[in-house]
């Protein structure tokens, strides 16, 4: 599986505003383009800062909806002119899995 470890640093005092467009928004447009979503999350030493993730089964299948999803008009149209002013940097890792990976469903309880 290859994830995505996407880092933002918003502009202050926008945190809250992103996380709102990402939950009501963002989220839904993502998975239903395919992808699996996790987040997002708050940073605890930051407050303009959120982390999110996202999988994908191969770099394949990574390349393939991402270009779909940001050539479609749910991002162009919808989600890019509210998020974007709100992002002052981002970066993402790809990074692929190792055969012991656990995944969340497997996680034991906290």
């Amino acid at each position: 599986m290859i994830l995505e470890i996407r880092r933002y640093t918003l502009h202050p005092g926008q945190r809250e505003t992103f996380i709102k467009v990402f939950e009501e928004m963002n989220r839904a447009a993502l998975r239903e383009a395919g992808m699996l979503v996790f987040g997002p999350l708050r940073d605890l030493d930051d407050p303009d800062k959120v982390h999110w993730m996202r999988a994908f089964q191969n770099l394949e299948h990574r390349d393939a909806i991402k270009q779909a999803f940001y050539d479609g008009p749910v991002w162009a149209q919808g989600v890019e002119p509210l998020v974007m002013p709100l992002i002052a940097h981002y970066e993402a890792s790809v990074v692929e899995t190792t055969q012991g990976f656990e995944g969340f469903n497997e996680t034991a309880s906290l």
